[in-house]
């Protein structure tokens, strides 16, 4: 569409017939089609709204990002259409602005957005201005014009914004994926290396522990208690560095999950009866609050289950004896909450900056591994993982899991993209 071309055909609106009329509006429609089918090729999402926040349009590229259907959205605000974006607080400062944001559905992305105020001009009224009296070397204020010549004045307004969207996923985790790989990358080399070198001789300590038992028949009762207690406590060593091992290789080769429909606390209920005995033995009392109306989330029910084995581990080595776990689930509008309380002496502020970091404990025969499992696994099930230590007042581990379709994550100020 030429320049100026609306304006010449406002100001010829009086003069024209109804056939030209009809060529004109026949001309925008083929001009807004052009315009739809251009936008709709680029590749960054475009979204526009009126000053109250409703969706005017948005190209395929928005729609694709946020899973929504155009003729759906178009009228509606857009803070209703995507859950999380807080629009009036974005657009209260009048000025353009730069965020990310991490988008959850239809698929797990970031993006980068960038809001502009939609300024239009008004044209008001025909203003002629008056000849200068004083003469040519008089010098005239305000807007440049020709003595004596019609000018139009005009008055700006927002009108709306525009939004422009950038898919920034792939470098992002490409960043992250970076420095996660330089992390992993001697923990792997160190777990092959111990799965290789310990893996058979543990497999011969249990061969032979199983034969030092049979012989054992042979002995005096003074002589076999004494070297069955031997045998108990090689037995459990060995079976400490198994553990080791098997945490190792968890921790380096993740699985995917096999999502199913599960009741979360059911599989609470079962982590918790694992322990019995050794609850029972340090005298230490679980009250579980289990909220009854939870909705039916698709988790793997392995997965989750080693998750909640390792937070209840964790806890009761923390309290050693005479301690309480308590064990809450419930709900908001998009996730269900598992939160585990324990009262043990808690982690300093330094520790807890520290605690995903791999073989970084704070227990003398800790492995540093067993919180970087659970982060891994709530991770991989679309959830959030975050740890509270009140000084001297125990550890609270709170799991989100989200069910429903949660649609964006604003990020803070400080998780800037990378360049």
């Amino acid at each position: 569409m030429k320049a100026g071309f609306i304006e010449k055909l406002i100001e010829r609106l009086g003069r024209i017939g109804p056939e030209e009329v009809q060529n004109y509006f026949l001309r925008l429609a083929q001009e807004k089609g052009f315009l739809e089918t251009v936008f709709n090729a680029i590749q960054e999402g475009v979204i526009v709204t009126d000053s109250n926040g409703r969706i005017t349009y948005l190209n395929d590229a928005a729609c694709a990002l946020f899973g929504l259907e155009s003729a759906d959205a178009i009228g509606n605000r857009l803070a209703e259409r995507i859950r999380g974006l807080d629009w009036e607080s974005l657009t209260k400062s009048g000025g353009p602005v730069s965020h990310d944001m991490e988008v959850f559905y239809p698929q797990n992305r970031f993006i980068n957005f960038y809001i502009v105020p939609l300024v239009v001009e008004h044209r008001e009224a025909v203003v002629t201005i008056p000849r200068d009296e004083s003469g040519p070397n008089e010098p005239t204020r305000g807007r440049q014009s020709t003595p004596g010549s019609p000018t139009r004045a005009t008055a700006a307004e927002e009108v709306g914004h525009v939004m422009i969207l950038r898919d920034i996923t792939q470098s992002r985790r490409t960043a992250q994926q970076t420095i996660e790989s330089e992390r992993f990358n001697a923990l792997t080399l160190l777990a092959a290396g111990v799965a290789h070198e310990i893996g058979n001789p543990l497999n011969s300590l249990h061969i032979h522990l199983q034969l030092m038992e049979r012989s054992l028949q042979n002995l005096d009762d003074g002589a076999k208690a004494e070297l069955q207690h031997s045998i108990d406590i090689a037995r459990s060593e060995v079976n400490r560095l198994d553990s080791i091992v098997t945490q190792f290789l968890r921790a380096i080769r993740p699985s995917r999950p096999q999502l199913r429909p599960e009741n979360l606390n059911t599989i609470v209920e079962e982590a918790v009866r694992f322990f019995t005995p050794e609850l029972q033995d340090r005298e230490i009392v679980v009250e579980q609050e289990l909220r009854s109306d939870l909705p039916v989330l698709q988790v793997d029910r392995d997965q989750m289950k080693q998750a909640f084995y390792n937070v209840i581990k964790n806890s009761l080595e923390a309290m050693h004896r005479h301690g309480t776990l308590r064990i809450r689930t419930d709900m908001d509008d998009t996730h269900v909450i598992i939160q585990f309380v324990d009262t043990g002496g808690g982690i300093s502020a330094e520790s807890l900056s520290r605690v995903f970091e791999p073989y970084f404990t704070t227990k003398p025969a800790g492995t540093g591994l067993g919180l970087l499992i659970v982060r891994r696994i709530v991770r991989e099930h679309g959830g959030e993982l975050s740890i509270e230590s009140p000084h001297g007042k125990g550890l609270t581990v709170t799991i989100r899991l989200p069910y429903i379709d949660k649609r964006v994550r604003m990020l803070e100020a400080g998780e800037s993209r990378p360049h």
